[in-house]
């Protein structure tokens, strides 16, 4: 089996620029925006510099000195989080992207089980993979068994519990090998809105749920 690697969370400096004009647009000329919580798990020094390049220039923050580029206020937030973080709900591009990666493969024959207390049982011959990012690095537990991943440019459902560190996903006859990556949500294939459904199935909002796997996934902030 391939060694488990940490997830990724990509965040686009492009789209949070495009989406602070568009959230100052709305809010006004003296919008403030909510950079607490690092930022909702985007990195703070990242959202602030893109702020600052969309000429945002007022934030509320957990601890002063840590925003440059902008002023820090004590005003209540007026620009629109969901926009500015591209969330469900809002009018923005997704920012944050969460990538990991198949691990192995294997052949699930029809009545057998997958993951912890056999949660889901194949109702027909298939073929599994292994794919790093669990309940440890804040994908949610209520994810399995709920949600799809995309591999290849194509959706595949999770299977069984979310563990630790993996979950298992059921890829049929499709081409997948060990190595590929496994999108969660973000960027602009087929599971560029899946965030949505991650609400559906656990019932926290957008933002807890990126607010959690910011904190703990290996952040990386692109162009």
């Amino acid at each position: 089996m391939a060694e488990i690697g940490p997830l990724r969370a990509t965040i686009s400096r492009g789209a949070l620029e495009a989406n602070a004009r568009r959230g100052a647009a709305q809010a006004g000329t003296d919008a403030v925006a909510d950079l607490r919580r690092d930022a909702f798990g985007h990195g703070i020094e990242t959202v602030a510099s893109a702020l600052a390049a969309a000429g945002v220039r007022l934030a509320r923050v957990d601890e002063p000195g840590t925003a440059a580029g902008v002023t820090e206020t004590d005003a209540s937030p007026t620009l629109d989080s969901r926009t500015l973080y591209g969330l469900p709900g809002g009018d923005g591009a997704p920012v944050m992207r969460l990538a990991g990666s198949v691990l192995s493969l294997k052949r699930l024959l029809a009545g057998e089980g997958v993951s912890y207390n056999h949660t889901h049982i194949a109702e027909r011959d298939t073929r599994i993979a292994l794919v790093s990012g669990g309940f440890g690095q804040g994908v949610a537990r209520g994810l399995g068994n709920r949600v799809s991943v995309e591999i290849g440019g194509a959706r595949h459902p999770v299977v069984g519990r979310v563990a630790m560190d993996v979950c298992v996903v059921d890829v049929g006859d499709a081409p997948v090998e060990p190595g590929d990556e496994v999108v969660y949500f973000g960027g602009e294939g087929p599971a560029r809105d899946a965030l949505e459904e991650w609400e559906d199935a656990t019932g926290l909002t957008a933002a807890e749920l990126v607010c959690a796997l910011g904190l703990r996934v290996r952040r990386e902030a692109v162009a």
